[in-house]
Protein backbone atom coordinates (compact mmCIF):
# COMPACT_ATOMS: atom_id res chain seq x y z
CA UNK A 1 0.00 0.00 0.00
CA UNK A 2 1.32 3.46 -0.88
CA UNK A 3 1.86 5.51 2.25
CA UNK A 4 1.14 9.22 2.43
CA UNK A 5 3.89 10.56 4.67
CA UNK A 6 3.70 14.17 3.49
CA UNK A 7 1.24 15.43 6.10
CA UNK A 8 3.09 18.00 8.20
CA UNK A 9 1.76 20.95 10.13
CA UNK A 10 2.69 23.24 12.99
CA UNK A 11 0.57 23.35 16.14
CA UNK A 12 2.55 26.26 17.54
CA UNK A 13 3.74 29.42 15.86
CA UNK A 14 6.05 32.32 16.61
CA UNK A 15 3.61 35.23 16.72
CA UNK A 16 3.68 38.90 17.75
CA UNK A 17 2.31 37.94 21.18
CA UNK A 18 4.89 35.19 21.68
CA UNK A 19 4.46 31.46 21.19
CA UNK A 20 0.88 30.80 20.02
CA UNK A 21 -0.43 27.32 20.70
CA UNK A 22 -3.09 25.25 18.94
CA UNK A 23 -2.28 22.13 20.95
CA UNK A 24 -5.81 22.13 22.37
CA UNK A 25 -6.95 21.19 18.83
CA UNK A 26 -4.46 18.36 18.38
CA UNK A 27 -6.98 15.54 18.88
CA UNK A 28 -10.58 15.78 20.20
CA UNK A 29 -10.48 14.46 23.75
CA UNK A 30 -13.87 12.75 23.38
CA UNK A 31 -12.53 10.69 20.44
CA UNK A 32 -8.97 10.05 21.65
CA UNK A 33 -7.84 6.49 22.40
CA UNK A 34 -4.64 7.70 24.03
CA UNK A 35 -2.53 10.86 24.24
CA UNK A 36 1.05 10.47 25.40
CA UNK A 37 2.49 13.58 27.07
CA UNK A 38 6.28 13.58 27.01
CA UNK A 39 8.07 15.29 29.89
CA UNK A 40 11.75 16.10 30.04
CA UNK A 41 14.14 18.90 29.18
CA UNK A 42 16.60 19.53 26.32
CA UNK A 43 18.32 16.66 24.59
CA UNK A 44 16.56 13.80 26.38
CA UNK A 45 15.10 12.21 23.23
CA UNK A 46 11.50 13.46 22.93
CA UNK A 47 11.67 14.13 19.19
CA UNK A 48 13.63 10.91 18.61
CA UNK A 49 10.94 8.90 20.43
CA UNK A 50 8.25 10.35 18.17
CA UNK A 51 10.23 9.64 15.00
CA UNK A 52 10.86 6.07 16.19
CA UNK A 53 7.15 5.48 16.73
CA UNK A 54 6.32 7.20 13.41
CA UNK A 55 8.57 4.82 11.47
CA UNK A 56 6.91 1.83 13.07
CA UNK A 57 3.45 3.26 12.40
CA UNK A 58 4.26 3.89 8.73
CA UNK A 59 5.63 0.37 8.40
CA UNK A 60 2.33 -0.90 9.83
CA UNK A 61 0.46 1.06 7.13
CA UNK A 62 -0.86 3.82 9.38
CA UNK A 63 -1.29 7.42 8.25
CA UNK A 64 1.00 9.74 10.16
CA UNK A 65 0.66 13.45 10.79
CA UNK A 66 3.90 15.13 11.80
CA UNK A 67 3.76 18.29 13.92
CA UNK A 68 6.97 20.24 13.41
CA UNK A 69 8.63 22.45 16.00
CA UNK A 70 8.44 26.16 15.17
CA UNK A 71 11.69 26.71 17.08
CA UNK A 72 13.48 24.05 15.02
CA UNK A 73 11.50 22.61 12.07
CA UNK A 74 13.89 19.65 11.84
CA UNK A 75 12.54 18.52 15.21
CA UNK A 76 9.10 17.15 16.11
CA UNK A 77 6.73 18.59 18.69
CA UNK A 78 3.98 16.01 18.20
CA UNK A 79 2.88 12.97 16.22
CA UNK A 80 -0.75 12.18 15.41
CA UNK A 81 -2.04 8.79 14.22
CA UNK A 82 -5.62 9.60 13.10
CA UNK A 83 -6.66 6.02 12.33
CA UNK A 84 -5.93 5.01 15.93
CA UNK A 85 -6.99 8.33 17.47
CA UNK A 86 -3.62 8.41 19.19
CA UNK A 87 -1.22 11.30 19.64
CA UNK A 88 2.18 11.87 21.22
CA UNK A 89 3.19 15.40 22.19
CA UNK A 90 6.07 17.24 23.80
CA UNK A 91 4.35 18.55 26.89
CA UNK A 92 7.07 20.95 28.01
CA UNK A 93 7.49 24.71 27.64
CA UNK A 94 6.61 26.66 25.52
CA UNK A 95 3.62 24.35 24.99
CA UNK A 96 3.10 22.75 28.38
CA UNK A 97 0.38 20.12 28.50
CA UNK A 98 -1.33 18.56 31.48
CA UNK A 99 -3.80 15.69 31.49
CA UNK A 100 -7.51 16.50 31.44
CA UNK A 101 -8.51 12.83 31.76
CA UNK A 102 -5.35 11.28 33.27
CA UNK A 103 -4.87 7.56 32.98
CA UNK A 104 -8.02 6.97 30.97
CA UNK A 105 -6.77 8.97 27.97
CA UNK A 106 -3.55 10.88 28.71
CA UNK A 107 -0.44 9.03 29.78
CA UNK A 108 2.69 10.75 31.05
CA UNK A 109 6.07 9.59 29.73
CA UNK A 110 8.96 10.89 31.84
CA UNK A 111 12.11 11.08 29.73
CA UNK A 112 13.65 13.21 32.45
CA UNK A 113 14.47 9.91 34.15
CA UNK A 114 17.13 9.44 31.47
CA UNK A 115 19.25 12.30 32.85
CA UNK A 116 22.27 11.70 35.07
CA UNK A 117 21.36 14.33 37.65
CA UNK A 118 24.56 13.88 39.65
CA UNK A 119 26.63 14.71 36.56
CA UNK A 120 24.42 17.67 35.60
CA UNK A 121 24.47 19.35 39.01
CA UNK A 122 28.07 20.66 38.77
CA UNK A 123 27.28 22.43 35.44
CA UNK A 124 23.95 23.88 36.59
CA UNK A 125 25.15 27.49 36.30
CA UNK A 126 26.23 26.94 32.69
CA UNK A 127 22.81 25.41 31.98
CA UNK A 128 20.96 28.35 33.53
CA UNK A 129 23.12 30.89 31.65
CA UNK A 130 22.61 29.14 28.30
CA UNK A 131 18.86 28.97 28.88
CA UNK A 132 18.69 32.69 29.75
CA UNK A 133 20.62 33.61 26.58
CA UNK A 134 18.35 31.79 24.15
CA UNK A 135 15.19 32.95 25.92
CA UNK A 136 16.32 36.58 25.52
CA UNK A 137 16.74 35.98 21.77
CA UNK A 138 13.13 34.78 21.64
CA UNK A 139 11.93 37.87 23.49
CA UNK A 140 13.68 40.11 20.99
CA UNK A 141 12.21 38.13 18.08
CA UNK A 142 8.71 38.59 19.47
CA UNK A 143 9.22 42.34 19.92
CA UNK A 144 10.23 42.61 16.26
CA UNK A 145 7.25 40.50 15.18
CA UNK A 146 4.90 42.69 17.19
CA UNK A 147 6.23 45.86 15.57
CA UNK A 148 6.02 44.28 12.11
CA UNK A 149 2.44 43.16 12.74
CA UNK A 150 1.36 46.64 13.79
CA UNK A 151 2.57 48.12 10.50
CA UNK A 152 0.97 45.25 8.61
CA UNK A 153 -2.31 45.94 10.41
CA UNK A 154 -2.09 49.62 9.47
CA UNK A 155 -2.10 48.66 5.78
CA UNK A 156 -4.86 46.07 6.19
CA UNK A 157 -7.17 48.46 8.04
CA UNK A 158 -6.63 51.10 5.40
CA UNK A 159 -7.61 48.81 2.52
CA UNK A 160 -10.39 46.75 4.09
CA UNK A 161 -13.40 48.85 3.07
CA UNK A 162 -17.01 47.72 3.16
CA UNK A 163 -17.02 47.64 -0.64
CA UNK A 164 -14.10 45.20 -0.63
CA UNK A 165 -15.78 43.01 1.98
CA UNK A 166 -18.89 42.85 -0.20
CA UNK A 167 -16.80 41.88 -3.24
CA UNK A 168 -15.06 39.08 -1.33
CA UNK A 169 -18.34 37.79 0.06
CA UNK A 170 -19.80 37.62 -3.44
CA UNK A 171 -16.69 35.83 -4.75
CA UNK A 172 -16.91 33.31 -1.90
CA UNK A 173 -20.52 32.48 -2.76
CA UNK A 174 -19.54 31.76 -6.35
CA UNK A 175 -16.68 29.48 -5.29
CA UNK A 176 -18.89 27.60 -2.83
CA UNK A 177 -21.55 26.88 -5.45
CA UNK A 178 -18.89 25.72 -7.90
CA UNK A 179 -16.51 23.73 -5.70
CA UNK A 180 -18.42 22.59 -2.62
CA UNK A 181 -21.84 21.10 -3.36
CA UNK A 182 -23.69 20.09 -0.18
CA UNK A 183 -22.96 16.55 0.98
CA UNK A 184 -26.32 14.78 0.92
CA UNK A 185 -27.53 13.85 4.38
CA UNK A 186 -24.38 15.09 6.09
CA UNK A 187 -24.33 16.89 9.42
CA UNK A 188 -22.35 20.15 9.68
CA UNK A 189 -18.64 19.41 9.52
CA UNK A 190 -16.00 19.99 12.18
CA UNK A 191 -13.15 22.46 11.88
CA UNK A 192 -9.57 21.42 12.65
CA UNK A 193 -6.99 24.13 13.27
CA UNK A 194 -3.38 23.85 12.13
CA UNK A 195 -0.64 26.31 11.23
CA UNK A 196 0.60 25.79 7.69
CA UNK A 197 3.39 28.36 7.94
CA UNK A 198 5.31 30.23 10.62
CA UNK A 199 8.47 32.30 11.11
CA UNK A 200 11.30 29.98 12.20
CA UNK A 201 15.06 29.92 12.66
CA UNK A 202 15.23 28.79 9.00
CA UNK A 203 13.09 31.67 7.73
CA UNK A 204 9.35 31.69 7.11
CA UNK A 205 8.51 28.06 6.33
CA UNK A 206 5.33 27.12 4.48
CA UNK A 207 4.45 23.42 4.26
CA UNK A 208 3.08 23.42 0.73
CA UNK A 209 3.73 19.68 0.22
CA UNK A 210 1.10 19.00 2.86
CA UNK A 211 -1.42 20.85 0.71
CA UNK A 212 -0.59 19.03 -2.53
CA UNK A 213 -0.70 15.66 -0.73
CA UNK A 214 -4.37 16.27 0.12
CA UNK A 215 -5.73 18.84 -2.32
CA UNK A 216 -4.92 18.65 -6.05
CA UNK A 217 -6.96 21.78 -6.80
CA UNK A 218 -5.37 24.92 -5.36
CA UNK A 219 -6.64 28.49 -5.44
CA UNK A 220 -3.92 31.06 -4.79
CA UNK A 221 -4.95 34.26 -3.07
CA UNK A 222 -2.40 36.90 -4.08
CA UNK A 223 -2.58 39.07 -0.98
CA UNK A 224 0.13 41.07 0.82
CA UNK A 225 -2.19 42.90 3.19
CA UNK A 226 -4.20 40.26 5.07
CA UNK A 227 -7.35 40.95 3.08
CA UNK A 228 -8.01 37.34 2.12
CA UNK A 229 -9.40 36.48 5.56
CA UNK A 230 -12.70 38.08 4.56
CA UNK A 231 -12.95 35.58 1.69
CA UNK A 232 -11.66 32.59 3.65
CA UNK A 233 -14.03 33.00 6.59
CA UNK A 234 -17.04 32.86 4.22
CA UNK A 235 -15.60 29.76 2.56
CA UNK A 236 -14.98 28.14 5.95
CA UNK A 237 -18.51 28.79 7.17
CA UNK A 238 -20.05 27.61 3.91
CA UNK A 239 -17.94 24.44 3.84
CA UNK A 240 -18.97 23.46 7.37
CA UNK A 241 -22.66 24.10 6.64
CA UNK A 242 -22.42 21.83 3.58
CA UNK A 243 -21.00 18.93 5.63
CA UNK A 244 -17.26 19.32 4.99
CA UNK A 245 -14.62 19.22 7.73
CA UNK A 246 -11.99 21.77 6.72
CA UNK A 247 -8.53 22.47 8.08
CA UNK A 248 -8.40 26.15 9.02
CA UNK A 249 -4.90 27.62 9.06
CA UNK A 250 -4.49 30.88 11.00
CA UNK A 251 -2.01 33.60 10.13
CA UNK A 252 0.87 33.49 12.69
CA UNK A 253 1.17 37.28 12.46
CA UNK A 254 -2.47 37.56 13.53
CA UNK A 255 -3.83 34.17 14.68
CA UNK A 256 -7.38 35.52 14.90
CA UNK A 257 -7.44 35.68 11.09
CA UNK A 258 -7.20 32.90 8.51
CA UNK A 259 -4.35 32.64 6.06
CA UNK A 260 -5.12 29.30 4.38
CA UNK A 261 -8.00 26.84 4.13
CA UNK A 262 -7.77 23.15 3.18
CA UNK A 263 -10.79 20.97 2.39
CA UNK A 264 -9.35 17.49 1.79
CA UNK A 265 -12.80 15.90 1.29
CA UNK A 266 -13.27 18.06 -1.79
CA UNK A 267 -9.59 18.05 -2.77
CA UNK A 268 -9.49 21.84 -2.85
CA UNK A 269 -7.36 24.37 -0.97
CA UNK A 270 -7.13 28.15 -0.75
CA UNK A 271 -3.63 29.46 -0.09
CA UNK A 272 -2.60 33.02 0.65
CA UNK A 273 0.74 33.85 -0.95
CA UNK A 274 2.13 36.89 -2.71
CA UNK A 275 4.96 34.72 -4.08
CA UNK A 276 4.69 31.98 -6.73
CA UNK A 277 3.63 28.59 -5.39
CA UNK A 278 5.68 25.44 -6.13
CA UNK A 279 2.99 24.32 -8.60
CA UNK A 280 0.82 26.35 -10.91
CA UNK A 281 -2.47 27.05 -9.12
CA UNK A 282 -5.82 26.06 -10.53
CA UNK A 283 -6.85 29.69 -10.19
CA UNK A 284 -5.13 32.83 -8.95
CA UNK A 285 -7.26 35.49 -7.30
CA UNK A 286 -5.61 38.92 -7.07
CA UNK A 287 -7.12 39.98 -3.76
CA UNK A 288 -4.88 43.05 -3.49
CA UNK A 289 -6.16 44.27 -6.85
CA UNK A 290 -9.74 44.11 -5.59
CA UNK A 291 -9.08 46.92 -3.09
CA UNK A 292 -10.46 50.38 -3.80
CA UNK A 293 -8.25 51.94 -6.48
CA UNK A 294 -8.71 55.46 -5.12
CA UNK A 295 -7.64 54.36 -1.61
CA UNK A 296 -4.61 52.59 -3.07
CA UNK A 297 -3.50 55.60 -5.10
CA UNK A 298 -4.10 58.11 -2.31
CA UNK A 299 -2.05 56.09 0.19
CA UNK A 300 0.62 54.67 -2.09
CA UNK A 301 3.56 56.17 -0.16
CA UNK A 302 2.13 55.16 3.21
CA UNK A 303 1.56 51.58 2.10
CA UNK A 304 5.03 51.34 0.58
CA UNK A 305 6.62 52.57 3.81
CA UNK A 306 4.59 50.22 6.02
CA UNK A 307 5.41 47.17 3.90
CA UNK A 308 9.12 48.01 3.63
CA UNK A 309 9.58 48.54 7.38
CA UNK A 310 7.36 45.57 8.27
CA UNK A 311 9.47 43.32 6.03
CA UNK A 312 12.69 44.64 7.63
CA UNK A 313 11.36 43.97 11.11
CA UNK A 314 10.33 40.47 10.10
CA UNK A 315 13.87 39.80 8.83
CA UNK A 316 15.27 41.02 12.14
CA UNK A 317 12.90 38.69 13.97
CA UNK A 318 14.10 35.76 11.84
CA UNK A 319 17.71 36.63 12.74
CA UNK A 320 16.81 36.55 16.44
CA UNK A 321 15.04 33.20 16.01
CA UNK A 322 18.21 31.84 14.41
CA UNK A 323 20.21 33.11 17.38
CA UNK A 324 17.72 31.47 19.73
CA UNK A 325 18.18 28.16 17.91
CA UNK A 326 21.98 28.44 18.26
CA UNK A 327 21.55 29.11 21.97
CA UNK A 328 19.26 26.13 22.38
CA UNK A 329 21.77 23.94 20.54
CA UNK A 330 24.42 25.05 23.03
CA UNK A 331 22.11 24.08 25.87
CA UNK A 332 21.60 20.63 24.37
CA UNK A 333 25.37 20.09 24.06
CA UNK A 334 25.58 20.52 27.83
CA UNK A 335 22.96 17.82 28.36
CA UNK A 336 23.89 15.24 25.71
CA UNK A 337 26.85 13.63 27.53
CA UNK A 338 24.65 13.03 30.56
CA UNK A 339 21.65 11.29 28.96
CA UNK A 340 21.12 7.52 29.07
CA UNK A 341 20.03 7.03 25.46
CA UNK A 342 19.68 3.26 25.86
CA UNK A 343 17.04 3.91 28.47
CA UNK A 344 15.37 6.45 26.18
CA UNK A 345 15.31 3.85 23.38
CA UNK A 346 13.69 1.33 25.73
CA UNK A 347 10.96 3.85 26.57
CA UNK A 348 10.40 4.52 22.85
CA UNK A 349 10.03 0.78 22.18
CA UNK A 350 7.58 0.40 25.03
CA UNK A 351 5.43 3.30 23.87
CA UNK A 352 5.50 2.00 20.27
CA UNK A 353 4.53 -1.52 21.36
CA UNK A 354 1.62 -0.15 23.37
CA UNK A 355 0.32 2.05 20.55
CA UNK A 356 0.54 -0.65 17.90
CA UNK A 357 -1.34 -3.06 20.15
CA UNK A 358 -4.44 -0.85 20.08
CA UNK A 359 -7.28 -2.36 18.02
Amino acid sequence: MALNTDIQYFLGANSPSGFYSLYHDMLPLEEARAIYILKGGPGCGKSTLMRTVAKRAEKAGLRTEYILCSGDPSSLDALILPQLNVAIADGTSPHPMEARCPGAIERYVNLGDCYDSDALYPIRRKIMAAKADYQESYRRAYRCLEASAQLFEDARTLLMTQTLQDKLCKRAKGILSRELPPIKGAQPGRVTQRFLHTPTCQGVIALWDTVYAQCPKVYQLADRSGLGHALLIHLLTGAVERGYSPVACPDPMCPERLSHLLIPQAGVAFLTSSQPLPKKPYRRLRVDAMADREVLNRNKARLKFSRRVADALLEEALTSLSQAKAGHDQLETLYYPHVDFDRADDIARRVGDEILSFP
